[in-house]
């Protein structure tokens, strides 16, 4: 995954608590096997009508919001389902971060696996930014080393495990940090038993 270590943009504000992952990405559309491909499925059932239509009405569909990097969202987002095409349909769509009071724990840990940040802050803080947000011009900056939410002119403080600071910070997935033992895999393979399994 691409290393993350500053945001700059525009906010879009989603205030629904308990947004789960069927309606962040419905399970339809979860056939792809790529990573890509999903962000236009990305809140399907709320962005279009039963004939197929946009709805002019949902915030993410309003032009004013189509470059926000940033969601602001209420309690418990991401709850729900296992999966992982939630945070591929996000980043897809182009959203880089959300802020929101809690998350739910899979997908969370889904999103750092994936260089989205979930970002916790208080609920005050959480409409507080909402309310800048409501302006679809106003900027926030995100500084992931620094941990730091700045928005309408105020600055905030959010906490990352180190670990997963250091994969955001680093680009790093599962894939990548096992890779980092490479060495210590390579001198391992020279002294195991041929007689045992091996992928080669």
């Amino acid at each position: 995954m691409d290393a993350v270590r500053r945001i700059e943009g525009t906010m879009v504000p989603l205030m629904r608590s308990h947004v789960d992952t069927d309606q962040i990405i419905p399970k339809q559309f979860l056939k792809r096997v790529e990573r890509t491909g999903f962000g236009p499925f990305l809140f399907h059932d709320w962005a279009y009508d039963h004939e197929g239509e946009l709805r002019p009405d949902f915030v993410l569909n309003r032009p004013q919001y189509r470059s926000a990097k940033v969601l602001v969202s209420g309690h418990n987002f991401g709850s729900g389902s296992s999966r992982e095409h939630a945070p591929w349909a996000l980043l897809d769509w182009g959203i880089q971060a959300i802020i929101a009071p809690s998350f739910g724990d899979i997908f969370r840990t889904n999103s750092h696996k994936n260089g989205l940040v979930p970002i916790i802050l208080t609920e005050e803080e959480v409409e507080r930014i909402a309310g800048v947000a409501a302006d679809p011009t106003a900027e926030v900056v995100i500084d992931v080393a620094e941990e730091t939410v700045r928005a309408g002119g105020k600055t905030v403080a959010f906490s990352l495990d180190p670990f997963v600071k250091h994969c955001l910070l680093n680009g790093l997935d599962d894939i990548a940090i096992t890779l980092e033992s490479e060495p210590a895999i390579s001198e391992f393979e020279t002294t195991r038993p041929e007689f045992k399994p091996s992928l080669t």
